[in-house]
């Protein structure tokens, strides 16, 4: 043998063995990976279509504003006006209800040319912006508009296939920034990716507060207990009905186990075991979810109704969350809004809240952002068809 050969194969030999003690050892068992594909067909929004939208009894649905493109997360402003993001047009809308009736008459650009602005909240005055990788802000105007940007950082990690961030202020002061993983199921290398930030605005320095959350779009805090809760988006292609999408009540320096885990601590058997330990022992130090919901329905917003005397009995600390709808499913599943019920501060089952936009296999409307109003009116933003629903209690 010659001996560069001889020399090459030892080299590898000394390094494959320093591989898998980084990346961790493969599956022991062979698995077997189903991916189904399924587009429901769209079909373009007629206003008679608010018809076949179903509401609980109390609760009435009307078309509060059309045409507006792709919006995505809306924010109620302190005079009463509705913002709304806008990822595809790199835009940010102001909508005012002139005259009560919980309709839009006024449509007006406030921010243009931030590409892939996504995730919006209002603090202190100032309305916060971020696409994948800037937050910045805009003093607001007495009418609403706002001043000149100011760019707080602009080095998260890449988007990656989860680029829409989300963020808010919780009641700590702090804010908070969830940052989804690059690809399916991949251990990215960045460790910011799959977690929820903390950001102190005193400095705009930022920790993780949590990790192991594949994309948690949608979070908030339970209006009686102050903890934070969020739907973390389960993974692609390993069937119908696995992973959950999970509901998860997130607490500071805990892992919520992606990409090895889902759900209440259920290894991914597809997976190779995490760098120097079992998946099965890497669960048992993984925070387990609350609630597991059907796989593929796609959640984007979460938003508790709050404590106000306006909001109708029974529902003050549950919460809605928006499911955008399945393209990885054998039969078509979310497109809808639902409540989640709470028992004590502790989530305990979903049920429908607002349903008819999916009809057999074509669906007029992708739920993706809601906003809750203190007397309990529900704003819903459709972005496949540029509708904005407001869902409100029967006078």
């Amino acid at each position: 043998m010659p001996k560069d050969s001889l020399t090459l194969i030892l080299v590898l030999f000394l390094i494959v063995p320093g591989i898998y003690a980084q990346k961790g050892m493969p599956p022991k068992e062979q698995t077997s990976v189903f991916h189904n594909t399924n587009y429901p067909q769209h079909l373009d929004f007629l206003p008679e279509m608010v018809n076949l939208l179903k509401v609980p009894e109390g609760w009435e649905v009307i078309i509060a504003a059309s045409g507006l493109g792709k919006p995505r997360m809306p924010f109620i402003g302190p005079n009463g006006e509705l913002y709304v993001t806008r990822r595809a047009a790199g835009d940010v809308l102001m909508l005012k209800d002139d005259n009560g009736d919980h309709k839009f008459e006024t449509v007006k650009t406030v921010v243009a040319e931030f590409k892939g602005v996504h995730g919006i909240t209002i603090k202190d005055g100032w309305l916060y912006l971020c696409n994948n990788n800037e937050l910045r802000r805009y003093k607001l105007q007495a009418d609403g508009t706002v001043g000149e940007k100011e760019i707080l950082f602009n080095d998260m990690p890449s988007g990656g296939q989860h680029p829409n961030r989300t963020m808010d202020f919780g009641p700590d002061g702090m804010l908070y920034i969830s940052v989804g993983s690059l690809c399916n199921d991949c251990l990215g290398s960045d460790k910011e990716t799959a977690t929820l930030l903390q950001v102190d605005p005193k400095t705009w320095k930022r920790t993780i507060y949590a990790s192991g959350l594949r994309n948690t779009i949608g979070f908030d805090w339970h209006p009686q207990t102050g903890e934070l809760w969020g739907i973390d988006n389960g993974g692609d292609s390993k069937g119908d009905n696995w992973p959950p999408e999970e509901l998860n009540l997130i607490k500071e320096g805990r892992d919520y186990g992606f990409p090895f885990i889902y759900g209440k601590r259920v290894v991914d058997d597809s997976r190779e075991d995490p760098p120097g330990t079992t998946k099965e022992m890497y669960a048992q130090k993984t925070e387990p979810s609350v609630l597991d919901l059907q796989a593929h329905m796609a959640p984007l917003a979460f938003q508790f109704f709050g404590k106000g005397s306006g909001i109708p009995r029974g529902y003050s600390g549950d919460a809605l969350i928006c499911w955008h709808g399945s393209w990885n499913s054998s039969n078509p599943v979310g497109f809808k809004v639902q409540r989640i019920k709470y028992n004590n501060g502790t989530a305990t089952e979903a049920e429908d809240f607002l349903t008819g936009f999916l009809q057999g296999n074509t669906r007029f409307g992708r739920p993706a952002g809601l906003a809750i109003t203190r007397t309990a009116t529900v704003y819903v933003s459709d972005d496949a068809n540029g509708v904005l629903y407001a869902i409100k209690p029967k006078m």
